[in-house]
């Protein structure tokens, strides 16, 4: 079976009936890990990511709407008007079948990510290279998804909250402050 992602632009349409974004994005999220893209886990979490490129804060500035509702619901205890940085990264790898946290609960907060790498042995330094969907860390502060290094040694990534939206990011490989291997 293949995967159903919500493709960017057809997410948001005036003639959708109300609640149709948030029920087509709750479909998209059913899917089960068998169901991922091919390619390994770094792949599935990228084109989870991408498809959501676009996505955005309801009204702008408010850390809600029914986009972000559901990357809250990958994690356990999530609360509505927080950052959600780190609650896109928790969606994106749950449907990639590897729920971010030691119960696969998800994680909130780009230091809790850290702490969970670190004791997983996930952890990678600010110097290595990143493999396509690695998290990228930026302190405790930001998390995205990588979904490239470029030959001039910047990176791309796809990421949550980045400007009240999910966007595709070049980022100068200093920026980062370290890399959580998902695959």
């Amino acid at each position: 079976m293949t995967q159903q992602y919500l493709a960017p632009a057809a997410a948001t349409t005036a003639a959708a009936p109300e609640g149709g974004f948030a029920r087509a994005l709750m479909a998209a999220t059913a899917a089960t890990p068998s169901e991922a893209p091919a390619g390994g886990t770094g792949s599935a979490v990228l084109t989870a990511a991408e498809s959501q490129i676009g996505q955005s804060e309801q009204p702008p500035g408010s850390n809600d709407g029914p986009a972000i509702a559901v990357y809250r619901s990958a994690v356990t205890g999530a609360q509505a008007g927080a950052p959600w940085c780190a609650y896109f990264a928790s969606w994106a790898a749950a449907q990639a079948g590897t729920p971010l946290g030691d119960a696969g609960q998800g994680l909130g907060s780009v230091s809790e990510i850290t702490s969970w790498a670190a004791s997983t042995g996930r952890l990678l330094p600010a110097d290595a290279t990143p493999a396509p969907g690695d998290l990228i860390l930026f302190g405790t502060r930001h998390v995205g998804i990588v979904e490239s290094v470029n030959p001039d040694g910047t990176l791309t990534t796809v990421e949550g909250n980045s400007h009240n939206q999910v966007e595709r990011v070049t980022r100068q490989a200093g920026e980062a402050t370290g890399f959580v291997q998902l695959g």
